[in-house]
């Protein structure tokens, strides 16, 4: 199976996805204190990364 810079791109893209939605859920339904609103915010950075990979697929 070959990797290439776009396959990596995607699955980075996937995981990152998939880490902030699993941070929101742990900042919604575990941490009603201070702790989720880190959680929110590290959730939100894992999404901007996320977003920036994406935009790289392609132009690398």
């Amino acid at each position: 199976m070959g990797m290439n810079k776009n396959t990596v791109l995607g699955w980075a893209t996937f995981i990152m996805i998939l880490m902030g939605f699993l941070l929101t859920g742990l900042a919604i339904f575990r941490y009603d204190q201070v702790v989720g609103f880190g959680l929110g915010a590290v959730a939100l950075g894992f999404f901007a990364i996320a977003w920036v990979f994406n935009a790289l697929k392609g132009r690398v």
